[in-house]
């Protein structure tokens, strides 16, 4: 069984990887999407996006960051695949899942999935680009507004060469809105003869273990779920519904958070607030946390907060 840490812009971003990769068990992550219009990106925009790329394309605990592109222009993508690979990126993955609307306005993420034929134009020329020991895969919806061309999209990306499939079990219009359409993947899993993972609504083990009934997919990609629980990986590793990292090992992991290089002290602040309110969902500790930092603004009250807490 395979799990992989989501790409969600605003929310999976280097220190988050760095802090989840460093207590779950991941085989890999991948980066939020890096937007390619009409030229090849400066390399501070991959290291901005991926600094993994200065350590081998991993993060400091050892798990392989693929890098994830956005666009719909094949030459410009396969252009910056190439050099995202001279950098030291270990595989390219192609975003046909973004719900924003200012994305899908300029013909990018999940509005592409009413043009299966564009799906596999893009997959094919970032394949045909880089070089053939780097995996290139692709993260899709189900549809657009509707499911019309699911195992079009399906079959385009795996003949274009991809080496698999990630599928979030909705559509575009359906955006996060509970449920999930786990069994949706299921004809998707078994038309094609590339991996297909699964991925949407995974917040517990058991959620995992049913999605994975449901769709045939072994392999499981965990976004929101992972930061709101960040040792989900280890509970679906050990098949257990009860938390294995306890508060004194949380706070350890929000001082790491906090103490971050990578961006600016307000930015800092405003990601943390976000993280602790989503895991407030999950722990009762994060909640009464959260009632005593929501009017703490300096960065260095919230550490001083945590530590006398710890």
């Amino acid at each position: 069984m395979k799990l992989v840490l989501a790409p969600m812009e605003g929310l999976t971003d280097p220190i988050m990887r760095d802090v989840l990769t460093s207590v779950g068990n991941y085989d890999w992550c991948v980066t939020e999407f890096i937007r390619v219009t009409d030229s090849v990106l400066p390399d501070h925009i991959y290291h901005t996006y991926c600094p993994e790329l200065k350590n081998h394309g991993k993060t400091a605990a050892g798990t392989p960051v693929h890098v994830q592109f956005l666009g719909n222009n094949p030459e410009m993508l396969a252009a910056n695949a190439i050099r995202a690979v001279e950098l030291g990126a270990p595989a390219i993955d192609m975003n046909f899942g973004c719900p924003a609307k200012t994305v899908n306005r300029h013909r990018g993420g999940s509005v592409l999935l009413d043009e299966p034929n564009v799906v596999y134009e893009l997959v094919k020329a970032v394949r045909d680009a880089v070089p053939s020991h780097i995996p290139v895969s692709a993260k899709m919806r189900l549809g657009y507004m509707d499911r019309n061309f699911t195992l079009d999209n399906a079959h385009a990306i795996e003949d274009a060469g991809a080496s698999w499939l990630t599928v979030h079990a909705r559509t575009k219009a359906e955006g996060y809105t509970p449920p999930a359409f786990w069994d949706q993947l299921q004809p998707i899993h078994e038309a094609l003869n590339i991996n297909v993972i699964a991925n949407g609504e995974i917040w517990t083990n058991t959620d995992a273990k049913q999605c994975q009934l449901e769709s045939g997919c072994q392999d499981l990609m965990i976004g929101r779920g992972a930061v709101t629980t960040p040792d989900l990986t280890l509970c679906i590793r050990q098949n257990t519904d009860q938390a294995i990292l306890n508060w004194t090992d949380l706070i350890e992991l929000q001082i790491k958070f906090l103490n971050g290089s990578y961006k600016k002290e307000m930015n800092m602040v405003g990601r943390y607030k976000q993280w602790l309110g989503m895991m407030s969902k999950h722990y009762p500790e994060a909640k009464l946390l959260w009632d005593d930092v929501k009017r703490i603004k300096p960065l260095e009250d919230i550490i001083d907060k945590l530590k006398s807490t710890a």
